[in-house]
């Protein structure tokens, strides 16, 4: 790694032991902090994820001030769970309605700004099998405790099968790659694809957001042009036990990570493009009657700046 990765390693990584309930309640304040929790399809799931945070962080100790699920278009009850256990549920595309819907997990974190108002805003995803307070508490340590932290990354050991760190596919096959050959200052970030995650209201809405699974590097790239590495933090939360996606599935995502580095490395003078990347993807499945055929659109939509977006609706 670089000096200066090496140097903020040390120095911006922690774990979430160092940051127990009762401190971060004394260095609160009056800042509010809301939780984001996107859902599609995760009824087995998301109740006990926001059952945990309602008993444990809300009316045990008030930590955090608003708990908000995203229904990202579930065709199962994962609204009615999550809202039984406690949950503030918001459908997706009836927050700001005025405005074309678009597909996939970023386009439900970007309207989860519009839909919620805590100075600082955490993220989870909503399939976790292992959730625990800490979580969310090790996410806001640092925020917290230190006015120069903007934004905070969650990282763990991903087990697959019962084997300790085969998980994360995606991340050491695409991701990490990609992030050590053109944006090397993060090459310190042992999860670059975390769904669970932290930051101040004011950096998120001053950022694009691309609305599908670029999101988590996008948001990544974005805040350290934005911000600089050393307001960028990592948190240790242990090891994180969720649903595993078919290779197929991993397949599109890889496509996006790879359309999104394109359009930062674009748009950061890093690549001068002398075409368009296809936005379709051809995967191949064998079958009885020989290989079957799907296509995928793999385009990566962006949504502007929060910030950008209330200015015009106010000034309309």
């Amino acid at each position: 790694m670089l000096p200066e990765v090496e140097a903020w390693t040390s120095a911006r990584t922690s774990s979430a032991a160092r940051w127990p309930l009762a401190g971060l309640l004394e260095a609160k304040g009056g800042r509010t902090v809301s939780v984001v929790l996107p859902a599609r399809n995760e009824r087995e799931t998301v109740g006990v994820i926001a059952g945990v945070i309602r008993r444990e962080l809300m009316e045990a100790a008030p930590l955090v001030d608003e708990l908000v699920v995203v229904d990202s278009r579930s065709t199962d009850d994962t609204a009615a769970v999550a809202r039984a256990a406690g949950a503030r549920v918001v459908a997706q595309d009836e927050v700001l309605p005025d405005l074309k819907p678009l597909d996939g997990k970023g386009e439900a974190l970007w309207k989860s700004l519009a839909a919620t108002s805590g100075d600082i805003v955490v993220f989870a995803d909503a399939d976790l099998l292992n959730f625990t307070p800490s979580f969310v508490t090790g996410l806001l340590g640092p925020l917290l405790a230190d006015p120069s932290v903007a934004f905070v990354k969650g990282c763990y050991d991903r087990p697959l099968a019962g084997e300790s760190g085969a998980g994360g596919r995606v991340t050491e096959l695409v991701a990490r790659p990609l992030i050590n050959l053109h944006w090397p200052r993060l090459a310190g970030f042992v999860q670059p694809l975390a769904g669970e995650y932290a930051a101040r209201r004011d950096v998120l809405e001053r950022v694009p957001f691309v609305t599908g699974y670029g999101v988590e590097l996008a948001l990544l790239i974005d805040l350290l042009e934005l911000c600089g590495l050393d307001a960028l933090a990592q948190v240790d939360l242990g090891t994180r036990v969720h649903s595993h996606q078919g290779i197929d599935a991993l397949g599109a995502m890889s496509a996006q990570l790879l359309h999104t580095a394109w359009s930062r490395l674009e748009r950061h003078g890093k690549l001068v493009p002398l075409h368009t990347p296809a936005a379709s993807l051809t995967q191949f499945r064998r079958t009885p009657a020989g290989h079957s055929v799907t296509v995928r659109d793999v385009a990566v939509a962006e949504r502007p700046p929060m910030r950008e977006v209330r200015e015009r609706l106010g000034a309309a």
